[in-house]
This record gives C-alpha cells, sequence and structure tokens, in this order.
C-alpha cells in the first residue's frame, strides 16, 4: 500500500489508447467484443534484470468503461509472460501494489525467485490500466498523473504536523484539496478503479484461454485480487493475497491504519534493533533510542528538515534498503548531534550501510554527512500516478475532511510518528465524485481458494487488516509470519516455510489451514528476537529461524515492490 506525499506540478494526464474505432453497440455479453483480438508477443519495453526470467509483452485492447463498453474510446493495457520451462498447467497473474503499480516486470523476478512454479507455471504481469507500459517514453506510454498548479500548493518547507496551529493545518491541507481537484478533473478518471481492472483481468484469462485464472498479489494486489475473486468466482483458480488489506471492509482503512502500524514497528522492532546495532550512538536500550531519535529529529530541523519529512524516512519501511537508509539518517544524525562514528556490531550490515549510502547519496558510508542527507530530504515534487488517486478514492465512498481531521487530533498523541501528518494528508478526503459501481465481498464458495500471508510487524498492511478479513470470510486460510517486519512474504524474504507453504498449495492443490511461520532475522542480524505483537498463537510454535543467505534477486524483488508501495 502506498501513501503519496509529493506532487506532480507540470505533467499532464495521458493514458494509452488504443487505435481501434470505438464500438459502434455493446454486446449482451461485453467479453464477446473483446475476446476475438489475438495477442502479439514481443519484446518488453522495460528493461529486465540480469537476474531475472525472460518475459515477453503484449497489449491488451479493453474498453474504457466494462459496464457501457460501446462508449468512449478504447484503451490498451500492458502484460508480460514467462512461460513455464517444462509442463504448462496454468497461469499465476501477479501484482506488486500500489494502487497504481506496474506489474510488467514483476513476472520475470518471481519466475527467477521460484523455478519450481516457473516449471508448470506462466507467470503473467500486468500494467493496470492508467499506469502506462513499464519501460515505455513514447506518448500514451506513460502514468497517467494529474496537473496541479504549483500555487495551489504550500511554499513552506518547515511543516511539521505536530504544530497544531490554524495555519499548519491549513498548510498541510493544500496539497490533498489540490490533489483531489486536479485528480477529477481527469476525464479517464472514474474508469481507473478495482472493478474496471478486474474486467481486465477477467479478459487476459480469456484471451490466455486458461479455464481458470490463478493470482498472486502484494498489499493492494490483496483487494485488487479479493475483488477480481468476489466478482468471478468461477473464474478464479488459487487466490494468494500477501500482506493483506482488509478487502472486506474499506480499502482506505488500510491506510487509516498507518500510523498504529507504522509507530509499533519504529517502537517495537525497529529502535530496540537499532539499540543492538548500534549502541554507542543510539543507546545501548529501547528506551534511550527512542530519546536519541526525537534528539535526532530536532537536530535535522535545525539543519533545514522539516519534522514531517524526517518523520517519513521512518514510515512505511516495508523492506531491507528502505531499513537501512533509515538507520543511516539516524545514525549520521546522531553522529553530528554527538560526535563518533557510524559502526554497526555486525561487520555485514556495515557493508550494506555502506553500499546503500553509495546507492542512495552517491557517497560512501565514511563520506557521508547529515547536510547530505539534509539536501536529499528537501521536497522534490515527484510525479505522482493518477492511478493511486483514482483507485482510493473511486472504489468505495470516503470519508470528509473533517473526518480526517479528526483522525489526525485522535491518532497523533497515540502514534506521533505518522498520526499527525496521515490525517492531515489524505486526499481522499476533499474527493466529490461517488463511486459508480459496488464492489462485493468474497462469496463464501470461493473462499476455499484463497490464501493470506501476513508478517505480523509489517508497517504498510497492519496485521490486524488481514486479520480481519479472514474472519470476514470462512473458510479462508491465514499464515501469520512470526515477528516479520517487512512488507511482501513470499518468494522475497527468504522464508522457507513461507515459501514451502505457497509452493505446496501452488504445486500440490494442498492449501495450507490457519498457520504460523517463523519470521527471518532482521539485517545483519543472525537470530530473530521475539517481539510480543498481535500474533497471539503460543510462541513456541515459531521459535527456530535462521539467518537468511544474501539473494540479490530476492533484493532487487522486494525492492521493487517496496518502491511500488513507498510512502515518498
Amino acid at each position: 500500500m502506498r501513501f503519496v506525499r509529493t506532487v506532480v506540478t507540470t505533467l499532464t494526464a495521458g493514458l494509452v489508447v488504443a487505435q481501434s474505432a470505438v464500438v459502434a453497440q455493446a454486446a449482451t455479453d461485453p467479453f464477446d467484443t473483446y475476446s476475438h483480438q489475438q495477442l502479439a508477443w514481443g519484446p518488453c519495453l522495460f528493461r529486465p534484470s540480469p537476474q531475472a526470467s525472460v518475459a515477453e509483452c503484449a497489449s491488451v485492447t479493453v474498453p474504457r468503461d466494462w459496464a457501457r463498453p460501446d462508449s468512449g474510446v478504447d484503451l490498451q493495457v500492458n502484460i508480460s509472460r514467462v512461460k513455464a520451462t517444462r509442463q504448462h498447467t496454468g497461469v499465476i497473474l501477479t501484482n506488486p501494489g500500489g494502487p497504481g503499480g506496474q506489474g510488467t516486470p514483476l513476472a520475470g523476478l518471481l519466475a527467477a525467485l521460484e523455478p519450481s512454479v516457473s516449471q508448470v507455471y506462466d507467470f503473467i504481469g500486468m500494467d493496470p490500466r492508467g499506469t502506462g507500459f513499464a519501460g515505455g517514453t513514447a506518448p500514451g506510454q506513460t502514468p497517467s498523473v494529474c496537473n496541479i498548479p504549483t500555487g495551489r500548493l504550500s511554499t513552506r518547507t518547515d511543516l511539521d504536523a505536530r504544530d497544531r496551529s490554524a495555519d499548519s493545518i491549513a498548510e498541510h491541507q493544500k496539497a490533498p484539496r489540490a490533489i483531489a481537484e486536479a485528480c477529477q478533473s481527469v476525464a479517464v478518471t472514474p474508469y481507473i478503479t478495482t472493478w474496471q481492472t478486474a474486467h481486465d483481468m477477467e479478459l487476459i484469462r480469456i484471451l490466455l484461454g486458461e479455464s481458470t485464472l490463478n493470482y498472486l498479489g502484494y498489499s493492494y494486489g490483496t483487494w485488487l485480487g479479493a475483488k477480481y475473486t468476489s466478482l468471478f468466482p468461477a473464474s478464479a483458480g488459487k487466490i494468494i493475497l500477501d500482506s493483506s488489506t482488509n478487502w472486506q471492509g474499506r480499502l482506505d482503512a488500510a491506510f487509516e491504519f498507518f500510523p498504529v502500524t507504522d509507530q509499533r514497528q519504529l517502537d517495537d522492532v525497529f529502535l530496540p534493533w537499532a539499540s543492538r546495532q548500534f549502541p554507542d550512538l543510539v543507546g545501548s536500550t529501547p528506551d534511550a533510542a527512542k530519546k536519541t531519535w526525537e534528539d535526532v529529529r530536532a537536530f535535522y530541523k535545525s539543519q533545514g528538515v522539516s519534522g514531517d519529512d524526517y518523520d517519513v524516512v521512518f514510515v512505511g519501511n516495508g523492506n531491507a534498503n528502505s531499513w537501512r537508509n533509515a538507520a543511516l539518517v539516524l545514525t549520521e544524525g546522531a553522529k553530528g548531534l554527538k560526535g563518533g562514528t557510524v559502526t554497526a556490531q555486525s561487520p555485514d550490515l556495515q557493508a550494506q550501510l555502506d553500499a546503500e549510502a553509495r546507492a542512495t547519496y552517491g557517497v560512501p558510508l565514511e563520506q557521508l554527512t547529515v547536510a547530505k542527507i539534509a539536501a536529499a530530504l528537501q521536497p522534490d515534487y515527484i510525479p505522482v500516478g493518477l492511478t493511486r488517486y483514482a483507485v482510493a478514492c473511486s472504489d468505495q465512498p470516503t470519508k470528509s475532511s473533517a473526518f480526517y481531521k479528526r483522525l489526525s487530533d485522535q491518532q497523533g498523541p497515540r502514534y506521533p510518528l505518522f498520526g499527525w501528518l496521515y490525517g492531515l494528508s489524505e486526499a481522499c478526503g476533499f474527493w466529490s465524485d461517488a463511486p459508480q459501481q459496488t464492489l462485493p465481498n468474497l462469496p463464501p464458495q470461493a473462499a476455499g481458494k484463497v490464501l493470506v500471508i501476513q508478517g505480523e510487524f509489517d508497517p504498510q498492511t497492519g496485521y490486524e487488516q488481514a486479520q480481519a478479513a479472514v474472519r470476514a470470510a470462512p473458510g479462508v486460510s491465514l499464515v501469520s509470519v512470526d515477528d516479520s517486519a517487512f512488507h511482501g512474504q513470499y518468494a522475497i524474504q527468504g522464508n522457507p516455510c513461507v515459501d514451502g507453504m505457497v509452493n505446496v498449495y501452488l504445486l500440490r492443490n494442498s492449501r495450507p489451514g490457519n498457520s504460523l511461520c517463523p519470521g527471518v532475522p532482521l539485517p545483519g542480524e543472525t537470530q530473530v528476537f521475539p517481539v510480543a505483537g498481535p500474533v497471539k498463537q503460543p510462541r513456541a510454535q515459531a521459535a527456530a529461524a535462521a539467518a537468511v543467505p544474501s539473494s540479490a534477486l530476492r533484493e532487487q524483488t522486494a525492492d521493487f515492490i517496496g518502491k511500488v508501495n513507498s510512502v515518498r
């Protein structure tokens, strides 16, 4: 799941438009009109990872509006395919999340990570409507974005949501108001929804000649997969929902829960880890590390970094790269405040921090300074895709800006990391357009097809969200990953328990019941340090956990999913 703070200021909205003429009259079954097209597979536009399996790509023509397919100009959706290396038994459509993530590169990454699955399944990726073509640069191939006049945005660089003055609140609300108004003015916005994308998925199943569509979705992809299964239960095959929203409830509730999950990860997992790895700089206890974190926050503010921009570094740290970057920000700030050197207790972690410093800040760790970090943390107003807002704000009725202001007042004192800021930043609070379709919940007959995987301390889709969905859909299975702090479990954490359970389902048609897997160690550590949390099963069931050997491919895939679901 992605919460976006920055906005685009100069780009205009665009969507891939098919060259075919508008259908004169809608068929009784809208799929009949579009199911006769032939997929022309060829090279993909994106540059694949050297370690990924080679994918081929094709475009699919879809109606602008599946409810009225004879109105408007057709659109195109880009898909990728990694063919099964041995006997083909089906396809697995994948989605990395967002909303708005381009998914065509994911097929090759997952196929390479899970070769036993890739022997018998085609991995299919998809760039959902509104996201353009991954790697595409030609007109119509780039994601749709919102054109927001710069004059609508705050010019202040010192915003801190802890400041509850009327002026601070008004300044914070300028961006989400402008985003909502600009995004609603784009002509295709009403047609960039989960309901429409689920129908695109059903057409893809038909064009691939498959009787059922197996599915693997991460983050928002769990919402998409559950809604596809709810709309087309007879077409759904094995459905794996990893790092789950409450797809039986409200999509926006996943965003509203961010302050809870992010504070929990910071206080209960990240700061204790930092105290183990950097005791000389941040303190040797979690309480001491917490005080250092606050002191460093004030220090960065004195260096020109807003409180909001410091806080967001520690929000949504769902993968090892973002985790290590947060460690750099904290330890370099502590070094600037107290003196000393950044030296991790683990030599492996020290090497990882050096690599992160080079990749993110362009210098080795020994040359990294607070000034370089402060310059990188300044708002840069990167382009933000329309799809995030069109989906999140159009799938279901939204709450009001007054609701989100009250939420900020309520969450801020309890969850100061993100509780103050989130409620002042949600564009859906200013959304006025009503949903055009109603999304159904999972029907009972489909529950036996669904497997949910959820980490205990996932900062982006909280454990309670997955738990609530499973409780509201009897028959769905939940695999809880004890003490896991990251977002995305299957194939990318190197967890043999998780990967084994999913692969037994995919390869042997044996779906596990409700189960508990141990987590894997945090960066630089060789054991799991148990933390009390929402997983209430006996600790002994998940006592064993081993260090995970490094894997560049897993890191690349985790980083790919992490960026799709980033809060920045």
